[in-house]
């Protein structure tokens, strides 16, 4: 069974280890884990920015970040962004991650949120699958720029 909670400074190299567990992530996720550790830093200081593991006999299997985001737009509706979506590699096809969205619903739910949504990185097809799964419909279009000095 997996218990859903905060994650905690100590679960920082365990997240990172599911984001780098497939052939996408080992490229994105390599370097110093000090910037991790202040990222997580950071995070924790900001107001309705979530990081949340999945623990399972007391190791870390599975992650994401939910993110509340209040706006004018959709009649002024309060939104959940979900990001860093990971399940370890064991346990995919488990159920696992049906639970994580549940969880993540269910959190953006309590914030007032009328809606939940998501970016994911167009060559993860089995992502895509597994989000139309979950309910989610390809409905936008997502842009990204890198910022430099």
């Amino acid at each position: 069974m997996i218990r859903w909670r905060d994650a905690k400074r100590e679960d920082v190299p365990a997240i990172v280890a599911l984001l780098a567990d497939d052939a996408l992530g080992a490229t994105l996720e390599a370097g110093d884990m000090d910037a991790f550790y202040a990222a997580f830093d950071a995070m924790s200081y900001e107001y309705g920015n979530d990081l949340i593991v999945g623990e399972a006999d007391g190791r870390v299997v599975a992650t994401y970040q939910l993110t509340f985001i209040t706006g004018l737009s959709l009649r002024a509706s309060r939104r959940a962004q979900v990001e860093s979506v990971r399940v370890a590699a064991k346990l995919r096809s488990e159920g696992v991650g049906a639970a994580l969205m549940r969880d993540a619903e269910m959190r953006a739910f309590h914030a007032g949120c009328t809606l939940m949504q998501l970016t994911t990185d167009k060559t993860r097809e089995d992502a895509h699958r597994f989000y139309e799964r979950a309910g989610f419909t390809p409905s936008h279009i997502g842009f990204k720029r890198k910022l430099t000095p």
